[in-house]
């Protein structure tokens, strides 16, 4: 009886607290309204948070971007050539295109135009976004670019497409007239090839400045020249 009388009592306790709290019967004290709110507002954070992380930039459409604003040529010198060891006429370079990762290594077939002294310290236009390839068992990664007159006698003169002296290593080639470059992966340029579709519009025009389809190839210190090859295809 007396057990009946002290839960009577307790019950009449919580009854009264819960009154002066403002709490339905049995109601958990902390604000169930405040629990739900909490829930939502983590919900929200989480769904803001995954938005954040896989919210990407979407790419200009391709048709926008001229094809020569999707391959990167930069100024770069050659600080050391050697002849290939297993092919009379490639040239083995280290060209310096101002990259943290050293200087690239490139073959070109360049043995016929000019000798190994002429070569070094050479200042070059390098085709940098190109898929390395392997040329007679030396991996090179970039080309340089020259342009090339047949003579009368149908043979060829090659040389380089200069950049000028005071355009500092490493800088990206812009065009004319042209948006500013925006250059795809080695293995785009090698899939859809996009060096070959530009090459029919790179020569150099009469003054010897390479050209794509007379959009300019500048740097910041000028255009980019063949001292002789004028009128030339470029490649």
């Amino acid at each position: 009886e007396l057990k009946m009388v002290a839960v009577e009592l307790l019950q009449g306790l919580i009854t009264d607290l819960e009154g002066k709290l403002g709490l339905a019967p049995g109601q958990h004290p902390v604000n169930e309204q405040s629990i739900g709110s909490e829930q939502n507002s983590k919900q929200k954070t989480k769904k803001a948070k995954k938005s954040k992380s896989t919210t990407t930039v979407e790419p200009a459409a391709a048709d926008a971007i001229p094809d020569i604003c999707k391959l990167e040529f930069k100024v770069g010198r050659i600080t050391k050539v050697w002849e290939h060891e297993a092919a009379d006429k490639l040239y083995c370079e280290e060209i310096d295109c101002g990259e943290s990762g050293g200087p690239r290594e490139i073959a070109s077939g360049l043995r016929g135009h000019y000798s190994l002294d002429e070569m070094l310290n050479k200042r070059v236009l390098v085709v940098s976004n190109l898929k390395p390839k392997k040329l007679v068992g030396f991996k090179s990664h970039g080309m340089v670019l020259c342009a090339a007159a047949t003579q009368a006698d149908g043979s060829e003169r090659v040389e380089f497409v200069e950049p000028p002296e005071d355009a500092p290593l490493g800088e990206i080639v812009t065009f004319e007239g042209l948006p500013p470059p925006a250059p795809v992966s080695g293995a785009q340029v090698d899939k859809k090839k996009i060096f070959q579709a530009c090459a029919d519009g790179m020569r150099t025009n009469d003054e010897g400045v390479g050209t794509w389809n007379d959009h300019v190839f500048m740097t910041s210190a000028g255009p980019c020249k063949a001292k002789t090859c004028k009128g030339c295809p470029m490649r």
